[in-house]
């Protein structure tokens, strides 16, 4: 049996759609796939997905045992079984868990002894999206030489087949994964927790875990609802920051963890109802955890504040900080290379490595460890703990349009730019240009530490553009528009999803 080559377009609704497999090129990111359902990928597309992966794996060598689960979106387990369905023709034993959050997968490979995983999930993307997140050695996943090689394998038919293949479906695995979350000491301090969870996965664990750990939970969007009717469930959100804030001062609670799609992420309110951008958290939390673990190294990706290697408490301590790509897959894989503590990214995904986690990304981790470092703190409030950061002013990350067929080609041509006004001595916002950074993009520094990012989403057609100044708010928004301007110099890249 030879199973057809994807093509790259079909017409939905006709013969061919329903005869053949549609997987379009560009659903193949960096560190995962995604794709929108129906248009640019359909369920024999996703077979191909599973068979391709199960031939990518007995390449590499790796046990064919995988632990696979979906998000709650109405079509995703449909899309599990059809992935499934590739998986086991390639020969691979599935373990099923059901209903699921990213880091409840990657807990099962661990729980269930399987070196693969398979993740169905778009994550906080908006319904219509569907994509898989996979690994092949735990805690990291896929990376672009993975994804590279699984992408052609697909596309060009080169399939393997085996046989050996089988499904187990593993029942109420939730509980064994929120066992393990609360294998600690409950809280002495009482604290009330607003969990919002933006309508998505998240909901259906999140609270009960919290409340467990010996919070008073103020649910907040927990229930199930594909279409995110209220707002998108990103921690990076503002609409979804300003619902946190908004339940913490009506409740007067201690602090607002929020939760996105598949729970992998974790956005933080303080008790006044001001939003925290993660890479401050991550600050925080370093000063915090390097207390405890001197010496220590933490991950930060190229989004996130300077503050990482400025602040003069984590000096004090010892800290070093790697700065490096914007990517879960890669900051996973930087924590575990490295041996490093903790990783850090500005859009809410924390990577806790031995002893106070196993490397991967865990939304519900991250607020475990917030409250912690709140409750090694009695006498101090996520405000307090907050206002004793030096301030910088930072933007939120700013995305604007960008097809994904030439985002790439424009980012490169930007940091062409800004290297040959580093080179020629030009200035930028009236300062000399001391650093220009291109492990991801370009992170571009003046004389008085502004800085500013450009570069192309892994995830989804856009750019990514970050802004922040330890010396003024109008510097960080003069970064703003002159890089705003470099990039205006490409017609293809259009309005932004939010601004300053």
């Amino acid at each position: 049996m030879i199973y057809p080559k994807p093509a790259q377009t079909l017409q939905p609704n006709s013969y061919a759609y329903e005869s053949g497999p549609l997987v379009k090129a560009t659903g193949f990111r960096e560190y995962d796939a995604r794709w929108l359902f129906g248009s640019e990928i359909n369920l024999m597309g996703v077979q191909a997905l599973g068979l391709g992966l199960a031939t990518l794996l007995h390449e590499m060598g790796v046990r064919p045992e995988l632990s696979t689960g979906h998000d709650y979106r109405s079509y995703s387990a449909s899309i599990k079984y059809a992935l499934i369905t590739g998986l086991m023709a390639g020969g691979v034993k599935v373990h099923d868990i059901g209903l699921a959050l990213s880091p409840m997968a990657y807990y099962a490979q661990f729980a269930l002894d399987t070196p693969a995983v398979a993740m169905v999930t778009a994550s906080h993307n908006d319904n219509g999206w569907t994509g898989v997140k996979m690994g092949a050695q735990r805690p990291v996943t896929f990376g672009p030489d993975e994804m590279g090689r699984l992408r052609d394998i697909v596309l060009e038919g080169r399939f393997r087949y085996a046989d050996g293949g089988s499904y187990r479906f593993v029942e109420a695995f939730a509980d064994r994964y929120i066992a393990d979350l609360l294998d600690r000491p409950k809280l002495k301090r009482r604290l009330k927790v607003v969990a919002a969870c933006g309508n998505g996965t998240a909901g259906a664990f999140a609270p009960q875990m919290l409340a467990a750990l010996g919070c008073e939970v103020i649910p907040l969007d927990i229930e199930a609802d594909y279409n995110f009717p209220r707002y998108n469930p990103n921690p990076e959100d503002l609409k979804m920051l300003h619902a946190m804030a908004d339940a913490v001062r009506a409740h007067g609670a201690d602090v607002g963890l929020g939760f996105d799609g598949d729970g992998d992420r974790c956005g933080v309110v303080d008790n006044h109802g001001e939003e925290i951008f993660a890479d401050k958290i991550g600050v925080m939390l370093a000063r915090d955890l390097s207390r405890l673990h001197k010496n220590a190294t933490f991950v930060v990706d190229v989004k996130s504040t300077g503050l990482f290697a400025s602040d003069p408490i984590l000096r004090a301590q010892g800290v070093k900080a790697d700065y490096w790509k914007t990517g879960h897959s890669y900051i996973k894989r930087r924590v575990s290379e490295l041996g490093a503590l903790a990783g850090f990214e500005k859009s809410g995904h924390f990577f806790f490595n031995t002893p106070i986690g196993r490397g991967y990304d865990d939304g519900l981790l991250t607020a475990i460890h917030v409250l912690e470092m709140l409750d090694r703190n009695p006498q101090k409030s996520m405000a307090d703990l907050y206002a004793d950061l030096p301030h910088t002013w930072g933007s939120p990350t700013m995305s604007p349009h960008c097809p994904d067929e030439v985002k790439y080609g424009i980012v490169d041509e930007i940091i062409t730019t800004i290297q040959a006004m580093h080179q020629k001595g030009e200035k930028l916002i009236g300062q000399a240009i001391t650093s220009v950074v291109t492990v991801n993009g370009v992170r571009v520094t003046v004389a008085d530490g502004t800085w500013g990012l450009v570069r192309a989403s892994s995830n989804k057609p856009e750019l990514v553009v970050v802004v922040e100044s330890p010396a003024a708010e109008a510097h960080m928004r003069q970064m703003f528009h002159e890089l705003d301007a470099i990039i205006r110099r490409h017609p293809e890249v259009g309005a932004y999803n939010q601004t300053i």
